[in-house]
């Protein structure tokens, strides 16, 4: 049985006058672009196709908006880093997701993490950008399937380390299922 039986798409954000009302709770998904944000999505809701997915990087050009159930949210972010989008169009990110820094609903951050990659520059920018503070912020190290036993057991150790108490981390492998569960508990506690 899903934790999320009626999830469904509800909107994309292209302009500020666009977001939903300021209600509720909703949870942004963040992460580098081809990180695995859309496999942790459709692996949280249990869904194979709610979040699209590609193995070209930067295909999330919008906010785009899930209700998981009434006045509970998901929000799935651009990539960062690599992104096949114009340099035009990507400025008009950055005041969106200022934008939905300031709503009340916002109540915490998934941060999408290559597993095989680490913690980078942009992560610890997205977490700041969160207020761990104000915001519980939870740090998902992706694609572990791609991991042995003992690189995995590494990648959360070095993350953890560096995250320092600002974030709460785990392993997660879309693919195997591995992590899920913890994932989707995460989520519900922010909402």
């Amino acid at each position: 049985m899903s934790r999320f039986p009626n999830v469904h798409f509800m909107l994309s954000v292209a302009a500020p006058a666009q977001f939903p009302p300021d209600d509720g709770a909703e949870v942004a998904f963040a992460g580098r672009s081809n990180a695995g944000k859309s496999s942790a999505i459709n692996a949280l809701t249990q869904r194979k196709a709610l979040a699209r997915t590609s193995k070209s990087p930067g295909q999330t050009r919008l906010l785009n908006y899930f209700e998981l159930a009434p006045g509970q949210r998901i929000v799935d972010l651009p990539g960062y880093g690599y992104a096949t989008a114009p340099p035009a169009e990507r400025a008009k990110w950055a005041p969106l997701i200022d934008r939905l820094r300031a709503r009340q609903a916002l109540r915490g951050l998934l941060l999408v993490v290559d597993a095989r990659r680490g913690i980078g520059d942009e992560d610890e920018g997205l977490i700041r950008w969160a207020d761990p503070a104000e915001r519980r912020v939870h740090v998902l190290l992706t694609k572990a399937d791609k991991l042995t036993r003992n690189e995995a057991r590494a990648a959360l150790a070095a993350a953890t380390k560096q995250l320092d108490g600002r974030a709460t981390v785990q392993l997660l492998s879309s693919h195997s299922g591995a992590g899920v569960p913890e994932a989707q508990r995460a989520l519900l506690e922010m909402l």
